[in-house]
């Protein structure tokens, strides 16, 4: 066994020993983390400083209670630990971090500012440069990493510069009036209805197409201080929809640069409660991606940044993003904590005082939530219940991918409480609705179902199971 060091570094031949090859070609982290570490001696907070990986999610992975499915959490091992890419099913990329650079550097296809510009125009020139990447440079753009220290420096520039001005030049564009701005937000709500039906992958690019061509213009009008916030809200609100599709989609780096002008836009219409939603929709993706402290961190700012303005229902909504961080990373205390707020604001909301874009967040949205947390929790009967009411009061089926969520929570719960066969029907459902869903997040639900179901072993609910998910889309995806 080789001595431990302050850099570890892979033995000769250690990505070719059959174990290490059969746990990359499985894409089993867990297994290549014990045996990296059986024979480097590395420990986990060295691996966390190696990767970029927080070093609680490291833990968790170890523990097997996380299963690695996240493209961009294998691109920070793959880079951290020096894996060859092909072994891990990853692309080549020619703009892979050279040795002892780190993984996770911004990307020069999409540099956009942390902080919020100081004038309109130089938002805009941001926005144009990041549609023209995503349309023109889909491999680069695409493929750009997630930068975890994009995340601190946002939400500390929002918290700390709140009150600060963006100028804005005089225009000579195109007038632009409240019927415009009406349009715009017409237009967004029928692509969120279709991203609500049939994942991120199923419009994105004709959205993004549309806000290239109509945004720009209408920002760089002409409009009077009263059309202006309405304006900025609506563009916000439109790329806060292009950062989910993105997310939705598998494209995190992506998505990541969406959120940004998102949060940046709001801003500068005085729009505090969508940009404290911003902040939570950042949270939710640095959650999914393992970055757990982050993801906590975000949703507290969204909390306090909007204390003095939000409804209780957005409260409710930043205090949950924060309590999903916190089951995750298995802190049962931190968790109980923000579900008893969430509850406590949830029970003094009054739906009639809620912005538009918080209107989905109602007791089924509540119910899921909860039961995602107590399912990480390992709190298997609580996650019965709660995803079982957000199952149940989804029967209008107006949000097929929400739908599929909780289902999904409530097929892991079964299995966890010793049920496979309540789990296996509620799952075959789940994939069911999600025939119609283009959505990474959702095939990421599945191999965390896949991973559980492997507890049951050959018993013949599984088998029969698996031969009817073996002809559903999302089942041979997560594969």
């Amino acid at each position: 066994m080789p001595r431990r060091s302050p850099t570890p570094t892979a033995p000769p031949g250690l990505w070719d020993r059959p174990d290490m090859a059969q746990a990359l070609a499985n894409r089993d982290m867990r297994t290549i983390l014990t045996i990296y570490r059986r024979w480097t001696g590395a420990s986990q907070p060295q691996i966390a400083h190696m990767t970029g990986v927080a070093q609680p999610a490291i833990s968790t992975i170890l523990s097997g209670k996380r299963h690695v499915s996240s493209i961009e959490i294998f691109e920070k091992f793959a880079a951290g630990l020096d894996i060859p890419r092909a072994l891990l099913g990853l692309a080549e990329d020619d703009d892979t971090a050279q040795p002892g650079k780190p993984a996770t550097r911004r990307s020069a296809v999409l540099d956009v500012p942390a902080s919020r510009p100081r004038s309109v125009d130089a938002g805009v020139d941001s926005l144009v440069r990041l549609w023209q990447a995503d349309q023109e440079q889909p491999r680069q753009a695409h493929g750009a990493p997630v930068d975890p220290g994009i995340w601190t420096e946002a939400a500390l520039d929002w918290l700390l510069h709140s009150t600060d001005r963006t100028t804005r030049e005089p225009s000579t564009g195109r007038r632009v009036g409240i019927a415009d701005v009406e349009a715009l937000q017409t237009t967004t709500g029928m692509f969120a209805d279709l991203d609500n039906r049939y994942g991120g992958g199923h419009a994105r690019t004709a959205f993004v197409s549309f806000l290239s061509s109509d945004v720009e213009a209408m920002m760089r009008g002409q409009y009077t201080a009263a059309v202006g916030p309405c304006l900025y809200s609506a563009v916000a609100e439109a790329l806060l929809l292009a950062a989910w599709m993105a997310y939705d989609s598998g494209l995190h780096g992506l998505a990541q640069r969406y959120f940004l002008p998102a949060l940046h836009v709001a801003q500068t219409g005085g729009d505090r409660m969508l940009a404290g939603s911003v902040l939570s929709a950042m949270s939710h993706q640095a959650s999914f991606l393992g970055e757990y402290q982050h993801a906590a961190n975000l949703a507290r700012a969204a909390a306090s940044g909007t204390a003095a303005v939000a409804t209780p229902t957005l409260t409710a909504q930043f205090h949950v993003m924060e309590a999903r961080s916190y089951a995750r990373l298995g802190d049962a205390t931190a968790c109980d904590a923000a579900l008893t707020a969430t509850e406590r604001a949830f029970n003094r909301r009054n739906p009639a005082d809620d912005p538009a874009f918080i209107s989905y967040f109602d007791e089924a949205e509540l119910s899921a939530e909860f039961g995602h947390c107590f399912r990480d929790l390992g709190r298997a009967a609580g996650a019965r219940t709660w995803a079982g009411r957000s199952v149940g009061a989804n029967a209008e089926g107006a949000f097929p991918r929400s739908d599929f969520f909780a289902a999904m929570v409530l097929a892991d719960a079964h299995l966890d409480h010793g049920d496979p066969e309540p789990a296996c029907r509620v799952a075959l459902k789940a994939l069911q609705i999600g025939e119609q869903l283009k959505s990474a997040r959702c095939a990421a639900y599945v191999q965390e179902f896949r991973t559980r179901l492997t507890k049951v072993g050959t018993s013949s609910v599984a088998r029969e199971f698996t031969e009817q998910a073996e002809t559903y889309r999302l089942w041979t995806a997560a594969a």
